[in-house]
């Protein structure tokens, strides 16, 4: 019963995982380890046939592998809803987030702008596009590399604004989070939980992810900035 539960899961939910993982090994006595890359690394190694027994990954790639029969057809589930926010080097003004006005005057305010690989990234890339600064803003944009949060560009001095999951910006050293994007132009990112076909202990995992989905667990998440899907 005490053999240890082993998963996989984005950078963006690392922070409440860890937590959750804690919480699960002294609450419930239940082992439980989660590793943690870029989203699009984690599908890469869950499609090469990597072992382990839960997933957590952004809604459309988990179902993506649902349908690939990688995920248990009938496990996945919506776990936490994730905010993107905006953010600056630490001492550097502080822009305005109250209208789409503000946002649209930050970024084009900005010299180099970071955004990730993840969801929250094709995500800010659709909202420029829309906000019809794709030609104006195409040579400022900064990607960070798949698992390198984009906060990190920020200290790093090759951006002076920043766009990811709070969780992976917020106590980032360098970084002050400015606050989500207003209004419209707000970004959330669903993350789901499945398990995986290659588990060894599918039913035990089945427990571990509704304990994940659990309301103390989504008390863990808030405190990272992340709300349970309701």
């Amino acid at each position: 019963m005490n053999q240890e539960i082993s998963g996989l899961s984005s950078m963006a939910t690392r922070p409440v995982l860890a937590d959750l993982c804690e919480h699960l090994r002294h609450t419930c006595g239940i082992p439980v380890r989660f590793e943690s890359a870029g989203g699009v690394e984690v599908a890469r190694r869950v499609r090469e046939g990597v072992g382990a027994d839960l997933l957590v990954l952004a809604a459309g790639a988990l179902a993506e592998l649902e349908d690939e029969g990688l995920v248990l057809r009938g496990t996945a589930r919506p776990l936490w809803v994730s905010q993107v926010v905006a953010a600056v080097p630490d001492g550097a003004p502080v822009p305005a987030l109250d209208s789409e006005s503000d946002l649209r005057a930050a970024l084009l305010s900005a010299t180099g702008i970071a955004y990730s690989t993840g969801p929250s990234g094709t995500a800010l890339i659709g909202l420029i596009a829309r906000l019809g600064l794709t030609g104006t803003l195409s040579e400022r944009l900064v990607q960070a590399p798949a698992g390198v949060p984009a906060g990190s560009l920020l200290s790093s001095g090759r951006a002076d604004l920043a766009f990811q999951q709070r969780s992976e910006l917020t106590d980032l050293p360098g970084v002050f989070v400015v606050g989500p994007l207003p209004g419209d132009t707000a970004i959330d990112s669903v993350f789901s939980g499945g398990v995986l076909a290659s588990s060894g202990r599918p039913g035990r995992a089945r427990t571990v992810l509704d304990l994940l989905g659990s309301d103390t667990a989504s008390g863990i998440a808030r405190a990272r900035g992340m709300r349970a899907v309701g």
